[in-house]
């Protein structure tokens, strides 16, 4: 039998008595843990389920990595390059590699009876990953891409909608200015398209909803006097995201000179800047909570350690050591943190369920990208959390359990 847990138990059942002193001091620190680590997991539940969030909002319109012409163009309307590379049938088999697909941009400006607006129209093909937008249309639906002919369809964002008037299978004109040169010189020509809304999608994202139209990518290529081989570049989709930059850096060395390839964190360095210093905020957060939780112990450690200054002088004057006994009030301490451990987990996850599926705490969606509080609940995380956290706190309470050791017991039973 170990005699120091056996003892342990006897001295929580009577910590949990309605006699002793130590009673509100042990419930007001189980309270403390239980708080503390119901606050670290909504934490990280929260900054994770928001990075995760805003992250594959930017990928479902940028994908992970881009392929485009290595120039110094800065505008939204890159050089363009060929389709037919002799690096994509390699790409593609890259096990990494999700997916591939062409693009081409072109900025334009949208003209209402009332109303024009500044947008940016994405040329989509055949070979064009609809998943993302499909599951963020609200109204209509999405349009084919064929061989045969050119589609006059557009996809829409609500925003866009909304601020100029436009419907369902509503006629939309479109203006753009298009550099064309010809034998002599180079010169620019405005050009006019006329487009029907047969979709419209609502993502949240404000900063690219309110400007991106998704169009037929021979529209683009006929806008730009392009050939029927001409792209902006390819857009390829990873398996799993914690592989971006070695699969950013093998497809750079992949394509060769004359082109590039970008991973969205360069071509949107703000946000992802933004989003790293969000578990800054989260660390400190942890630390402090933790901090919190090793305090209330420590009190109530030492409460319990002076309450039973009469036991402990027996003990030694039956011969019992100061590690035995220190064990003793561990093995206590480790009960009471497992126990408001158990109540924080209870607390946390509750909140956190309630949250993911009521959606009841919003945001605004123009300041934080996304219109509710996201929660991103991962096994692996709670774990360490709650592991850390327990190892801690016993940590900080070896240093005050040497008191036992400065305990004599003839002072011990003579003054108790």
């Amino acid at each position: 039998m170990n005699i120091e847990r056996f003892i342990a138990k006897r001295i929580i059942r009577g910590t949990e008595g309605a006699n002793q002193l130590s009673r509100p001091i042990v419930k007001i620190s189980v309270l403390g843990i239980a708080l503390g680590m119901a606050v670290m997991i909504l934490s990280v539940a929260v900054v994770t389920g928001f990075q995760k969030e805003v992250r594959n909002k930017l990928i479902g319109f940028d994908a992970h990595i881009r392929i485009t012409n290595y120039d110094n163009n800065v505008s939204d309307e890159p050089l363009p390059i060929s389709n037919q590379q002799s690096f994509l049938d390699v790409l593609k088999a890259n096990p990494g590699i999700k997916h591939v697909q062409e693009y081409a941009l072109k900025s334009g400006v949208v003209k209402t009876k009332d109303d024009n607006e500044g947008v940016l129209i994405k040329g989509i093909g055949k070979d064009y990953d609809w998943s993302f937008i499909q599951s963020n249309i609200k109204e209509g639906t999405i349009f084919s891409v064929s061989d045969t002919g050119l589609s006059r369809s557009v996809v829409v964002s609500r925003s866009l909608a909304d601020r100029l008037g436009l419907k369902l299978n509503e006629k939309m004109v479109m203006y753009f200015l298009t550099k064309k040169t010809d034998s002599t010189y180079t010169h620019y020509e405005q050009r006019a398209k006329v487009f029907y809304v047969s979709g419209i999608y609502e993502t949240g994202f404000e900063e690219i909803d309110q400007k991106l139209v998704l169009v037929d990518i021979g529209q683009v290529q006929k806008l730009n006097y392009w050939e029927k081989d001409q792209i902006a570049g390819f857009e390829i989709t990873i398996h799993d995201y914690t592989q971006l930059e070695t699969l950013g850096e093998e497809v750079n060395v992949m394509i060769g000179q004359g082109l590039v390839a970008q991973t969205v964190k360069e071509t949107n360095p703000t946000i992802f800047s933004w989003l790293d210093l969000m578990d800054i905020n989260a660390w400190i957060i942890l630390v402090l909570m933790v901090i919190v939780a090793g305090i209330n112990m420590v009190s109530a450690l030492l409460i319990l350690i002076l309450e039973r200054t009469n036991m402990i002088g027996i003990l030694k004057a039956m011969g019992a050591g100061n590690g035995a006994i220190q064990k003793i009030f561990l093995y206590n301490a480790a009960y009471l943190i497992g126990k408001g451990l158990l109540w924080g987990n209870l607390l946390g996850i509750g909140i956190a369920l309630f949250q993911y599926y009521t959606g009841v705490f919003t945001l605004d969606a123009k300041t934080y990208y996304i219109s509710q509080i996201p929660i991103n609940l991962d096994i692996l995380y709670i774990l360490l959390l709650n592991i850390g956290t327990l190892l801690c706190c016993i940590f900080m309470l070896i240093v005050p359990s040497f008191i036992v050791s400065k305990i004599t017991p003839v002072k011990a039973i003579r003054y108790s």
